[in-house]
């Protein structure tokens, strides 16, 4: 973990978390605050509570539990001062800062016509880690090239939340971007890469410039929403792949499938733990009856790191591995 990323937190909060042991440090996914109840930390699938006076305890009394004057704080550090500023990001319950990182939000809704138009009265914090890892996807990313017609095949990877999706996706464009260049036939040039950045967790862009590598051929929206950016991307760009996070809502779907229809290639990810899962979600459901998807990859976790399953656009199972690098 980036300790200018402490920087956010208030005074004992941040002392707190800096007892924390370096390896674990190092490791951290997550970071909960609540108001009035345990202060938390997630790690490598682990949960640990921190005691007042630093130290880790199973025992939620035992616990150092944030005060009021704790989560006022970091809401206004983490908005910069300037809460007013961020109310499309309330109204998604979360901010992304600096380096891609999402600061997920409760608290009380506040709705119009059935729909939530603001969060208040904000007491529950959760801190997403975004890391780089450089090498995790370089065993899945073969299954994925058709390299004797030098293109990427429409791949969608699925998992549960926190295993990894976006790590993956981040390593696959770098690695698509870059290219191998030779004369092999397990070879292929670097592609134009286009990249809808939502929530500005794949490149974290900071005004407008990746902070992660992304790989020398590779543009990024920022900030856009997903169906809109994918035609932005298309028409402005001219990308050879395109590369979208977390689709689900059926304009996202409608989107995709006028991409691919455009001859380029899609990756994309979404949530669920099995093909099933899709299967039935509306919105997705279409792309999978038209098996518009060439390659599935669900992603999981074991105590032996990640692993990939791999399937065709049948459905049927080509390949489980585990994967290149330490998907976080």
């Amino acid at each position: 973990m980036n300790k200018r990323l402490l920087e956010l937190f208030p005074d004992h909060l941040k002392s707190l978390l800096l007892r924390v042991p370096g390896p674990i440090l190092e490791r951290l996914e997550e970071i909960r605050i609540r108001e009035g109840r345990p202060l938390e930390i997630n790690y490598g699938g682990q949960f640990q509570f921190l005691k007042p006076c630093g130290g880790f305890t199973c025992v939620p009394d035992d616990a150092y539990k944030p005060a009021r004057e704790d989560t006022l704080r970091l809401l206004d550090m983490i908005s910069n001062h300037s809460l007013y500023t961020l109310e499309e990001e309330l109204r998604k319950g979360f901010i992304t800062i600096a380096g891609g990182h999402r600061v997920g939000l409760t608290g009380r809704t506040v709705l119009s016509g059935g729909k939530v138009e603001h969060l208040r009265d904000i007491s529950g914090f959760n801190l997403r880690i975004a890391r780089e890892v450089r090498g995790a996807a370089d065993k899945l990313l073969p299954f994925l090239m058709d390299y004797k017609r030098k293109r990427v095949l429409h791949t969608l990877i699925l998992s549960p939340p926190q295993h990894g999706k976006t790590t993956m996706l981040r390593d696959l464009a770098r690695l698509i971007s870059q290219g191998e260049p030779g004369s092999s036939s397990q070879s292929c040039r670097g592609l134009k890469v286009g990249i809808i950045d939502e929530r500005s967790e794949i490149a974290g862009c900071i005004q407008g410039v990746p902070s992660f590598e992304v790989g020398p051929r590779t543009d990024i929206l920022d900030g856009c929403p997903k169906a809109e950016g994918m035609m932005m991307m298309i028409r402005s760009m001219s990308p050879d792949v395109l590369i979208v996070d977390e689709i689900g809502r059926s304009e996202d779907a409608e989107a995709v499938y006028e991409a691919l229809h455009a001859g380029i290639s899609v990756i994309a990810t979404a949530h669920g733990a099995s093909l099933q899962d899709i299967k039935e979600r509306q919105g997705l459901d279409m792309l999978i009856e038209k098996r518009m998807f060439e390659r599935y990859a669900v992603l999981s976790r074991s105590s032996e790191g990640s692993l990939f399953r791999l399937h065709d656009g049948s459905h049927r199972t080509l390949q489980t591995s585990m994967a290149g690098g330490a998907v976080t």
